[in-house]
């Protein structure tokens, strides 16, 4: 009996130490407070933006075709040659046209020398019918002969008229020929820059079933931005509002605009209903060229030097337009508080009221666990 004595006491002191660990680690669970996530109030810029992606074209451009029929002799600029209004850009064979004026200043001439031969015969035949009428006053000539001379009169007064209009009508078809001789020669109709050229050197073109495009003319000082906004999206543009955007070239350069216009009529890609929003933008630089890419931002919020916080931190309020409550650490503990948000994004907001640089938000509940239930500690 006595041999087993020091083991027994081993037992109770090993069963006793247990205890006591069991007992600490209960009461230390049972007096856990929960951490909070917190984050200090800085000052920041915060905006709301719609995103979409854009496409650049010229703001003022135009499509230079032909008005008449031929083959295309010479091309006289090249692309990207800027070129003035008046400019002779291009020429069109002018051989047919050019032989259809001759023929009809030929034709005039001979109307104009046929009217001139029976003005001549009008003055003998005027002539004639005073002195027939002389006689048969005297009863010295006939009545058929004074009626022969009045006749040939008034034939040849009716030949002259039909001269006069054959003349008007030979003088209009000149004046159309001429002006489509004219047209053989195409001139640049504004200021700008050769963007594109359709048409080939050689190349015959035929303007009776369409207008043949030569080439294209823009004015690249001012730039259009065509985006495509989804159907979604489109109620939060208003016509004025800035929107900025970047190329792919200079992603690191941000120029900025004003909505102009959104098309009402939509474009629909994969069954989704995008419409046009268009705004312009200056190119002095000449460095934003058409059908360049952009990433556009159009800005529908926007608040500048104000307490910044996160999302997360907030809650929003019924009834409450942009009124939210968050939790502020105070006196180091959590106590609500109501602010007004001046503008806000999906990540953070720009507090107009009720917060100040260097507050410290609460932004979530760490560490946070429920009362354990006390329970007896092991008996020893």
């Amino acid at each position: 009996m006595m041999k087993r004595t020091p083991l027994v006491l081993s037992s109770l002191v090993a069963l006793a130490l247990l205890g006591g660990g069991a007992w600490w680690l209960w009461s230390a669970r049972a007096d856990t407070k929960p951490s909070f996530r917190t984050q200090t109030v800085a000052l920041g810029d915060v905006e709301d933006t719609v995103s979409a992606v854009g496409v650049l074209q010229p703001l003022n451009y135009v499509d230079v075709g032909t008005q008449v029929s031929g083959q295309l002799r010479t091309i006289l600029v090249d692309f990207g040659e800027r070129v003035e209004k008046g400019a002779l850009l291009a020429q069109i064979d002018p051989t047919i046209y050019e032989a259809r004026v001759s023929a009809d200043i030929a034709n005039l001439q001979a109307l104009r020398a046929q009217k001139a031969d029976k003005q001549v015969q009008l003055g003998l035949a005027d002539r004639q019918f005073a002195r027939q009428k002389n006689l048969l006053a005297g009863r010295a000539t006939s009545q058929d002969a004074y009626d022969s001379a009045e006749t040939a009169r008034k034939s040849l007064q009716a030949q002259i008229a039909v001269l006069d209009a054959q003349i008007q009508q030979g003088e209009s078809t000149l004046k159309s020929d001429q002006a489509n001789l004219s047209y053989t020669k195409i001139y640049a109709p504004m200021t700008g820059t050769v963007v594109d050229i359709t048409a080939r050197q050689g190349q015959t073109l035929n303007a009776n079933q369409s207008a043949p495009i030569v080439l294209r003319i823009a004015d690249l000082d001012t730039m259009t931005v065509k985006t495509q906004v989804s159907e979604a999206d489109v109620p939060k543009l208003t016509i004025g509002m800035t929107a900025y955007f970047t190329t792919l070239g200079q992603p690191e350069k941000r120029r900025e605009g004003k909505l102009r216009q959104i098309l009402p009529t939509p474009e629909v890609v994969n069954n989704v209903v995008l419409y046009s929003a268009l705004f312009d933008v200056a190119n002095p630089d000449k460095d934003l060229l058409t059908q360049m890419s952009a990433q556009v931002f159009f800005v529908v919020s926007r608040a500048e030097n104000l307490p910044v916080v996160p999302m997360a931190a907030l809650r929003p309020l019924p009834n409450g337009k942009n009124r939210y409550a968050l939790r502020v650490i105070e006196n180091g503990q959590p106590a609500r508080r109501v602010v007004d948000v001046a503008a806000s994004n999906r990540v953070n907001a720009a507090v107009a009221s009720g917060l100040k640089a260097g507050d410290e938000v609460v932004i979530d509940v760490v560490n946070a666990r429920p009362p354990a239930t006390p329970s007896r500690p092991p008996r020893l």
